[in-house]
């Protein structure tokens, strides 16, 4: 009824004016006009803090500036175009470490300059290299781009799927291989964006998309009574803190990973899965019923947790539980949904946004004092602020069309 609309409609109002703040922070300051590519360790203020360029924040910052360009009008601006070409390029000159044959391993951490200092031996900074070259592509039109971002991917499978040695980890008697949620998630999240649009690559990875899912699901454990971050292989507990991990805001990332996945295959099982799974597991275990937000790791039989961070409050899981329910709500429609949505919208907007400087803090400490005031950091760019913004912005845009 219409005081649905009204409320829908104060959020969006809200959502639309916090994503134009977070977008014209990072213009204003987290552009490297010398060398190209993005700075992102910024300060409250948007003073720069660190020169580094990890490279996870520059794909993501490219692939977020062509998602808005590309869909949305108002963000249809030169500089956003020519600030995401400058990102690209920088990417696609310094992000490859030397190896031999195939596209190679990317750094995790470059000089201003573009000279590699870290390497991970995982596989995320390639992901977020095939990420903002397939995005850029769709906005420049440059079939060359694209290509790169394929045969970019063509190695992640391989390294994930038959051979790792080229991640250049030794295998170690004693460490036996895991299935840690964060790498279906992300080759699920890669496959969505290589095949939008693209029936030829729909065909190409629909296999691997259906062994993400299953990946995935894999971590549904205990009755179904709780997500864990690693399990092995095979879809068994692992022993120790590993094991009994639980990330609440991962699992509710996966959530709308996997709910979008389903509409898309028309699975109803899978859109029913995602919910009852991945949204209600990690809120009824991850809120803190004290204080407010989600804690950031759990143990599942209640040990404490040996991260030092376990029970601060941090952006990102906000972000994804936001997503998380207003797709859940616009999808089924349950009024249930749309509480869970209010009640992480009121926490993070009365904690997280900067009302003086624009942008966010990210990290709280449990109570919900900001413990660290910066608003970019080795792992805090452009991007799970103005996503969630973004499809949050959109998914309102629908509702409020199709009426509630």
């Amino acid at each position: 009824g219409p005081v649905m609309a009204e409320l829908l409609e104060q959020y969006r109002k809200r959502i639309r004016t916090e994503l134009d703040r977070v977008v014209d922070f990072w213009l204003k300051f987290s552009h490297d006009e010398q060398y190209g590519g993005f700075f992102t360790c910024i300060g409250k203020d948007g003073k720069i803090y660190d020169e580094l360029k990890y490279v996870w924040l520059q794909g993501r910052q490219v692939w977020m500036y062509c998602r808005l360009y590309r869909t949305v009008e108002r963000f249809q601006r030169p500089e956003i175009l020519e600030a995401a070409k400058s990102g690209g390029a920088f990417l696609q000159r310094f992000a490859r470490v030397q190896s031999s044959g195939g596209p190679g391993k990317c750094a995790f951490c470059l000089t201003r300059d573009g000279r590699p200092m870290k390497v991970q031996r995982t596989i995320f900074s390639e992901c977020f290299y095939v990420m903002a070259m397939d995005e850029l592509s769709r906005v420049t039109g440059e079939k060359s781009m694209q290509a790169d971002a394929e045969s970019m991917m063509d190695q992640l499978v391989l390294w994930v799927r038959v051979d790792s040695s080229g991640l250049g980890r030794p295998q170690l008697t004693g460490d036996s291989p895991v299935n840690s949620m964060a790498v279906p998630m992300m080759l699920l999240c890669l496959v969505d964006q290589l095949t939008e649009g693209r029936e030829d690559l729909t065909d190409k990875y629909r296999d691997l998309g259906d062994w993400c899912v299953k990946q995935i699901l894999q971590h549904v454990q205990r009755d179904g009574k709780a997500i864990l971050e690693n399990v092995s292989p095979d879809g068994k507990e692992l022993p120790g803190c590993q094991g009994r991990l639980q990330n609440p805001g991962h699992a509710l990332e996966a959530g709308w990973f996997l709910l979008q996945y389903a509409k898309a295959q028309g699975d109803s099982d899978l859109q029913k899965l995602a919910v009852e799974k991945f949204m209600e597991v990690p809120f009824l275990t991850g809120w803190d019923g004290e204080h407010g937000g989600l804690f950031y790791f759990l143990d599942v039989d209640g040990h404490c947790p040996t991260q030092l961070e376990w029970n601060m409050k941090l952006w990102w899981p906000h972000c994804e539980a936001l997503i998380s329910y207003l797709m859940a709500y616009s999808h089924f429609r349950d009024p249930a949904m749309l509480n869970r949505f209010t009640q992480v919208y009121d926490y993070t907007f009365n904690h997280f946004p900067d009302e003086e400087h624009g942008e966010w803090f990210g990290y709280l400490r449990q109570q919900g004092e900001v413990v660290l005031d910066f608003k970019g950091g080795p792992f805090k760019g452009f991007f799970h602020v103005p996503r969630c913004l973004y499809m949050c912005e959109k998914m309102l845009d629908h509702l409020l069309a199709n009426g509630d």
